[in-house]
């Protein structure tokens, strides 16, 4: 009995990987089945992947021939103007790679190109998905993610940007080290570190690591989470679902395969580039010098944010504190910047908490019906295009032949009041397209036919809109959450705050159409005013006006 029992143990011992291997062969074949809604905003994670398959790919090949090193050699290549300059070997090696090396100068173009377009992919997910909603419960810590890769994508291109060590790269690594010493009592400590010693020091291997380990290492942890989080919580439906939802492709091999002809678009095009585009001549800049700048030089797009930042401070701005003298001029835009950032981290908590909303969210907003946080977005981008415009405030100086002084002044006066007005505008446009969508809900589309009726009046024939287009511009409004008061019946500041947030957060939504069509009915059965004209003609002012506020609390 024991060699019975025996026997048969070690038979379900044996059987147990092959059990495990078929659950997860049945777990691949049930993602594969898995289907996806077609979308173009999807084809930006697409794009995004396969500039880092690029980066990753060409970094690799340049990474044979680029030496990091600031340490000075003879140029002795067949650039003929540099012949016989001193330079370092990290300049010498990008020359190398330009002008040497076989497709050296696709590589090295293809791979900037990539680093160009990647931020951008990013930037237009971000935009995307806060302005559909789709950072809501369940998906705030894949907000909070795609964030982060757009700062270690930042991080990644910046210390790419200065490995040529020409004199572009190098003006940059100046003003750099100028704002670090800049920062009371540690910024001497803080540009020790960075460029260990006096300029430039050996800040080219300290940021060798940077760009081909540490930065892509994180970055490509964080876009794995961001995909394990897209397998966990699933694809958020685009606006209202339908009537009949669509199935949408099968993840494997539909949706896989037109991810894959992306890519090879994508690759193709950065290729394309790469080989005709002539981008980042380090040639024609020269080498960096430490005595020098290179006049009307610009960062790389992505970074000009900050570069404008510190250009629209105020001259002179500084003031001595305990004998240590304090410069404005690079802490506030330094502040002000990290504050954005940190808004555009947490604004998916601090909008929960406004609103009390805990519940799960699988259906993305169109952005008119959330009139205050299209407004708060397209401020948030606003300040950020002024601060990346400042950046070239001396190229459209120069170009239109204005004062930098003037341009500079402008800028100021519209990072201070921009925000604010396109907010209000951009709020009561949103307004205004619910109200265009409640006449049509109401009334259906305009033909452009005119009928004469029995009573010998004309009147314009419209087309009903069909179930699917009339859930799609369905409005729900935002119920307002009042403070909660306490055990003893009072009303604390944070509650109060966040009692007048969410009332603001509500306002913006028009009456529904179906409550103007349940009013208009009530009206002509009570024989309201005017008749069924009457009444059509109230329920259209009221599904034209916004949604009352509401009371607030005593």
């Amino acid at each position: 009995m024991r060699a019975d029992l025996s026997r048969r143990t070690g038979d379900r011992r044996r059987a147990t990987p092959s059990r495990r291997a078929a659950a997860i062969r049945k777990r691949i074949a049930a993602l594969g089945e898995r289907r996806v809604q077609l979308h173009w905003s999807n084809l930006f994670g697409v794009v995004t992947f396969t500039c880092l398959v690029v980066l990753t790919v060409t970094g690799i090949l340049l990474a044979f021939t680029y030496t990091p090193s600031n340490e000075l050699v003879t140029y002795t290549g067949p650039y003929g103007p540099l012949q016989g300059a001193t330079v370092t070997e990290a300049f010498a090696s990008t020359m190398r790679i330009s002008f040497e090396q076989t497709g050296g100068l696709l590589l090295r173009q293809t791979h900037h190109w990539a680093a160009l377009v990647m931020p951008a992919s990013i930037i237009m997910q971000l935009l995307i998905t806060f302005f559909s909603g789709g950072f809501r419960r369940p998906r705030q810590l894949s907000w909070v993610l795609l964030v982060a890769a757009f700062v270690l994508v930042l991080a990644a291109g910046w210390s790419g940007y200065a490995l040529p060590d020409d004199m572009l790269s190098g003006t940059g690594l100046r003003i750099v080290e100028g704002v670090v010493l800049s920062v009371p009592f540690i910024g001497t400590w803080i540009a020790g570190v960075m460029f260990g010693g006096p300029f430039p020091g050996q800040i080219i291997e300290n940021l060798y690591p940077l760009h081909v380990a540490i930065a892509p290492g994180l970055l490509v942890v964080v876009l794995v989470a961001r995909a394990a989080l897209a397998l966990r919580d699933g694809q958020a439906k685009q606006f209202r679902p339908e009537p009949v939802p669509t199935l949408g492709l099968r993840l494997w091999p539909d949706a896989a395969f037109r991810a894959f002809g992306m890519m090879g678009i994508t690759g193709s095009v950065l290729v394309l580039l790469g080989a005709t585009s002539t981008i980042s001549p380090v040639w024609s800049y020269g080498p960096a010098s430490v005595g020098e700048v290179g006049a009307g030089s610009q960062p790389d797009w992505y970074m000009g944010f900050l570069d404008g930042a510190l250009r629209l401070v105020p001259a002179g701005w500084e003031t001595v504190w305990g004998g240590w003298t304090v410069t404005f001029a690079t802490l506030v835009p330094l502040a002000v910047v990290a504050l954005w950032f940190g808004l555009l981290v947490v604004y998916p908590y601090v909008e929960a908490w406004v609103t009390q909303d805990r519940g799960r969210h699988d259906v993305l907003d169109r952005p008119r019906h959330f009139p205050v946080r299209t407004g708060i977005g397209v401020a948030g981008a606003l300040f950020y295009g002024i601060l990346w415009g400042a950046a070239s405030a001396d190229i459209v100086s120069t170009e239109f032949n204005v004062t930098f002084e003037s341009v500079i002044t402008f800028l100021q006066v519209l990072l201070l009041v921009g925000p604010a007005l396109a907010f209000e505008v951009t709020r009561r446009v949103c307004i205004g397209l619910q109200r265009k969508d409640r006449e049509i809900a109401l009334h259906g589309h305009e033909t452009g036919r005119i009928v004469r009726m029995s009573n010998g009046g004309y009147a314009e024939v419209h087309q009903q809109a069909d179930p699917a287009e009339r859930a799609r511009l369905a409005v729900v409004p935002v119920a307002a959450a009042p403070g909660r008061t306490d055990g003893a019946g009072r009303l604390h500041g944070a509650e109060r705050l966040r009692g007048a947030l969410s009332r603001a957060f509500g306002t913006g939504h028009v009456v529904p159409a179906a409550t103007a069509r349940a009013e208009a009915r009530a009206l002509v059965g009570a024989g309201g005013p005017g008749g069924a004209g009457g009444a059509v003609e109230h329920a259209e002012r009221r599904a034209s006006r916004p949604a009352p506020r509401t009371p607030r609390r005593p």
